[in-house]
């Protein structure tokens, strides 16, 4: 018993002793003056020490006091000596520390910089990419060691520039321009408006720094401008695919029927609505799986538009066929229909198709550039549709006979293809392809009565452009607009690229009426 309390007791000594706050320091955090308490926190920072996380995190929290002479942190009914740590008894009449907002920007930036030295790479990394956005002078020492420390990659390299940012302050001019031209080969805006003082000369008087810092920015500038116009690019895509979902049902119908159907913009809607009702019963009956209502969603927006197709077609159009102004104006009464019909049932306002987690977020390419996971999965999910129905088109027997009629209805039904049944299948598979276009477009637009009277005309500018019922046609022809669309309104705004790709739409037709892809085959007049 004797020998296993003197070996605890060598034990006990043996261990580092933990040396308490310097508590000249910590009281004050609780002068008067704002720039007394920013240099108590500097200095606190520069210590690194575990202890000073813990009083400072008390400040910002607001449980910081002053006791007489004594700083000290009350939680609850429990207090504690701020400067060592040890429990104490409860002050009766505390004074607040006041923190005001500069104060609380210093706190954050501190309690940052203090979170590098911690164990978990989680934490060091969120606290890295959190001093990206404001770094003192004053912190260059403590991430000089925080740089040395470290391990990972990825955290180091965000080290890196916080340092850098940390030297821009720095009063030798070989260290200002060192920092300058690390930052140089970032794609940051946050670190260009960072050196954009230093092109100024009258806060800049070293020569070298300043042209450095300007070429610096001009850098920055060309790669943030690369950046903006890939994510434009990449709008464009998404767009390009919802149009090319939305073109795809009306090139079978229009490239067959040689319908001109204006209420194609409500089987959008009619697939988004569904999509929308299938949210509702799984959030009624299945809330824990919620996140997979999108997929069970897909026939059930197929079908529902394809019958809304069915019923439009063998109700009203088959009767039209030869007649296209009529059935324009047809159809377009239809659409009237609908958009009422969506109102009564849904109500007139917008309702809320809230995306599954697994499409939230995206993916980071640079600073400034973040592609969605809600737009790759639609894209993914347009492309998946196309590849379908290029097999749908090309290998079965349905698809032949559809090209059969598109290409000559006359000779078609001569050799026995029924024509008739093969208008309503087309235009059932037109519509519910639309459905499936609506369905994509509900995870990334609002999804109300009116949605699909903003891709009516987008739609058959695709078919025209791209060719009457050739899928290639309109893919090109969905894409090309799209990005098209996205890169002139990056460039001159919404409007005047509307207007821009009427203008080139209409040039194109004059010069090119069958489109990208003509339609290939014998006509008999």
């Amino acid at each position: 018993m004797t020998r296993s309390l003197l070996l605890f007791l060598l034990y006990a000594c043996c261990l580092p002793a933990h040396a308490a706050l310097d508590a000249v320091q910590v009281r004050r955090l609780a002068a008067e003056d704002s720039s007394d308490k920013v240099a108590a926190i500097q200095q606190l920072t520069q210590t690194a020490d575990p202890d000073a996380v813990r009083v400072l995190k008390a400040m910002a929290e607001d449980t910081l006091f002053l006791a007489g002479d004594r700083v000290v942190i009350v939680d609850g009914d429990k207090a504690f000596d701020a400067a060592t740590g040890s429990a104490i008894k409860t002050p009766d009449n505390p004074e607040s520390v006041t923190v005001n907002n500069r104060i609380r920007g210093e706190l954050a930036s501190a309690l940052a910089a203090l979170k590098l030295f911690d164990e978990d790479p989680r934490v060091r990394l969120a606290s890295a990419q959190k001093l990206q956005s404001k770094v003192s002078p004053e912190m260059a020492p403590l991430l000089a060691r925080a740089l040395e420390k470290e391990t990972d990659a990825r955290i180091k390299a965000l080290l890196k520039l916080a340092y850098a940012q940390a030297n821009l302050g720095n009063a030798d001019p070989a260290a200002r321009l060192a920092a300058v031209k690390a930052l140089a080969e970032t794609s940051s805006p946050t670190i260009r408006s960072v050196l954009l003082p230093l092109t100024d000369q009258a806060k800049e008087a070293d020569n070298k720094v300043r042209f450095a810092a300007i070429s610096a920015v001009k850098s920055i500038d060309g790669r943030l401008a690369l950046t903006e116009n890939l994510g434009r690019v990449f709008s464009g895509l998404s767009l390009g695919s919802i149009l090319l979902l939305a073109a795809l049902g009306l090139a079978i119908t229009y490239g067959v029927m040689g319908v001109i159907n204006m209420a194609h913009g409500e089987l959008l809607m009619i697939g988004a609505y569904s999509a929308y009702a299938v949210q509702s019963v799984f959030r009624n009956y299945f809330p824990e799986a919620i996140d997979w209502y999108l997929p069970a969603a897909i026939p059930v927006a197929f079908f529902a538009a394809a019958l809304v197709g069915v019923i439009m077609e063998r109700t009203v159009i088959h009767w039209l066929y030869g007649r296209a102004l009529e059935t324009l104006l047809a159809t377009w009464g239809l659409s009237l229909m609908l958009i009422q019909a969506a109102r009564i049932v849904f109500g007139a306002q917008n309702v809320e198709v809230a995306n599954p987690s697994w499409m939230s977020g995206g993916i980071e390419l640079m600073p400034n550039l973040l592609l969605p996971w809600n737009r790759i999965i639609i894209i993914g999910f347009a492309l998946f549709v196309l590849l379908l129905v290029w097999v749908l088109m090309n290998k079965t027997r349905l698809g032949m006979f559809v090209r059969a009629v598109t290409q000559n209805r006359a000779m078609a039904g001569c050799v026995g293809v029924p024509t008739a049944r093969i208008d309503t299948m087309a235009f059932a598979l037109g519509a519910g392809i639309a459905g499936l276009g609506g369905l994509a477009l509900s995870q990334i637009s609002n999804v109300g009565p009116d949605m699909g009277q903003g891709y009516i005309v987008d739609s058959f500018m695709v078919v025209v452009v791209g060719g009457v019922g050739q899928l290639a046609g309109a893919v090109w022809a969905a894409l090309g607009l799209g990005i098209f669309t996205k890169l002139l309104e990056g460039w001159a705004g919404a409007v005047i690229a509307k207007i821009a790709v009427l203008v080139f739409i209409i040039i194109f037709i004059q010069k090119r009426p069958q489109g990208i892809f003509a339609l290939k085959g014998r006509a008999v007049e």
